[in-house]
């Protein structure tokens, strides 16, 4: 399924805002950067993977399909859902299943006091 394009970060300027102001948490396989914004009717997201996390196009496909899973999931658990949400893959990522994946992914959502 398609991630809705009101609620992709497709902005540089955004981008850039999220890595110079937002709060970022590493685990194994995913680094999770958020930055809280009252303008934003909405969660917006984008999900990061390049050739470093998986030498091929497929294996980062189906990283960005499992880690919209995950949001898709959990998103109306968040406490303040007017933010932005950036998910980069690390390496191994491809070799990860998708529970661990998931378990890496709402660890560092924890970390950043995202859930309650």
């Amino acid at each position: 399924m398609r991630f809705p394009r009101k609620q992709s970060i497709n902005q540089s300027e955004d981008f850039l805002r999220i890595r110079k102001t937002g709060q970022a948490k590493a685990g194994r396989f995913v680094i999770v950067s958020t930055l809280a914004d009252p303008a934003l009717p909405t969660i917006r997201a984008a999900f990061v993977t390049s050739k470093r996390a998986a030498k091929k196009a497929h294996d980062r496909n189906r990283i960005r399909r499992r880690l919209r899973a995950c949001l898709q999931a959990h998103s109306e658990k968040f406490t303040d859902p007017k933010r932005f949400l950036v998910t980069i893959a690390r390496p191994g990522a491809s070799e990860a299943s998708f529970a661990d994946l998931e378990a890496d992914w709402l660890n560092q959502c924890k970390r950043l006091k995202l859930f309650p």
